[in-house]
């Protein structure tokens, strides 16, 4: 098999530790029990490592309710929960010009039916001034929900700032975490978050298909469970449960992604966010720096690593995108992403719809020479050699 690199971490992160892999393994073979069904010693095994998963949430976000740490399918299931189960005919939401279709198929859909949005605009660079939402706030704006940073750009938005605005008006506030969880710190508190949609597999390091939606008490007494049926609690009701976190939880869980995604976080927990930050900064600060003096590409968001969390989108400003992505694995070994991005919105935002871009992103696991080898074959490609 060819040696590949791997730079298409805002899709999912690829390798995942080795523990990862144990913990599915010794789940499926020797576990095999279903949480908060059953009473022998399997289920409880399986109950406590969920509880054990809440747990770690809680301490990685700053965040102080593990009864309110909700697990899900993954981000797209979280953000759905939000928006279809809090708002209403009638109701006004905000997010920004940088929103991937997680959120704006959901909101499109509400549309519809008489919800109503507004975008905050985000200029060339797809970072939005905090203060550009005050004009957008009406009487009946219910949630701002944005990202914390772009899965097109990297670009990080001041999501403190925007939560202190929202505190101060009564409304709402959600943040999909999908390219910042696991990657950068994300304080929950310090925010003055309502809600925080996470992913399992990208940053976290975790397995696709299990992801989490931390709730604020607030927002989960208001908030229309988007799915009900069996939970293991209250069998002697056919109402859904209204305690925590059952009513969310209906269904049989992904154990194997429970256990999985547990080992993941206790992993990122022995190297430290600051870490994992401060090591994909500098590759993200290598890869910018070695793009300055490649000419036929355009490199939109912000200019400086700072700004971005490890995702560098390039538009091959003389070639075909698809093309150049085509090559970039076939020639070097190099995985990115082409295309939109299921970001519409943010392309169009900065510059790069329709032809989209050539993501590359970053993860703890990729190194400075990997760095190098996708430069070789990025100078290689814009030039127009074969």
């Amino acid at each position: 098999m060819k040696k590949t690199i791997w730079l298409d971490n805002a899709a999912t992160s690829f390798p995942k530790p080795d523990a990862v892999a144990a913990a599915v393994e010794n789940y499926i073979r020797h576990i095999g029990a279903t949480m908060g069904r059953s009473s022998y010693e399997a289920a409880q095994d399986a109950g406590l490592t969920a509880y054990t998963l809440r747990e770690s949430f809680c301490r990685l976000f700053r965040f102080d309710r593990p009864d309110h740490v909700i697990l899900t399918a993954g981000a797209t299931m979280g953000l759905n929960m939000i928006l279809q189960g809090l708002l209403k005919p009638g109701d006004h939401c905000i997010v920004t010009s940088m929103e991937h279709n997680a959120v704006m198929r959901p909101l499109t859909q509400l549309q519809k039916q008489g919800v109503t949005f507004d975008r905050i605009p985000c200029g060339t660079c797809g970072i939005p001034d905090p203060a550009d939402i005050l004009p957008l706030i009406r009487p009946e704006t219910r949630l701002v929900l944005v990202t914390h940073a772009s899965n097109v750009s990297g670009g990080i938005i001041d999501i403190e700032a925007i939560g202190r605005i929202c505190a101060a008006r009564g409304i709402f506030f959600a943040v999909d975490a999908a390219q910042t969880a696991g990657h950068l710190p994300v304080d929950f508190a310090g925010a003055q978050l309502s809600a925080l949609c996470v992913p399992g597999h990208k940053g976290l390091l975790g397995p696709q298909g299990i992801g989490a939606l931390l709730l604020a008490p607030e927002l989960a007494a208001v908030l229309t469970p988007l799915i009900t049926g069996g939970t293991g609690s209250a069998s002697d009701s056919e109402d859904q449960p209204r305690f925590m976190p059952d009513r969310f939880e209906s269904g049989t869980a992904n154990m194997p992604g429970i256990y999985g995604l547990s080992a993941a976080l206790t992993f990122l927990e022995d190297k430290g966010i600051a870490a994992v930050r401060s090591h994909e900064l500098a590759l993200t600060e290598q890869f910018l720096t070695g793009l300055s003096d490649i000419p036929g590409i355009r490199v939109p968001g912000p200019a400086g690593a700072m700004d971005r969390a490890g995702v560098v989108s390039v538009d091959f400003t003389e070639r075909d995108n698809a093309e150049c992505a085509y090559r970039l694995e076939k020639e070097f070994g190099i995985l990115t992403r082409c295309g939109l991005h299921c970001a519409p919105a943010a392309h169009r935002t900065l510059g790069t719809f329709p032809q989209g871009t050539v993501r590359f992103s970053f993860s703890f696991f990729n190194t400075p020479g990997e760095i190098d080898a996708a430069l070789h074959a990025i100078r290689h490609i814009s030039s127009g050699e074969r």
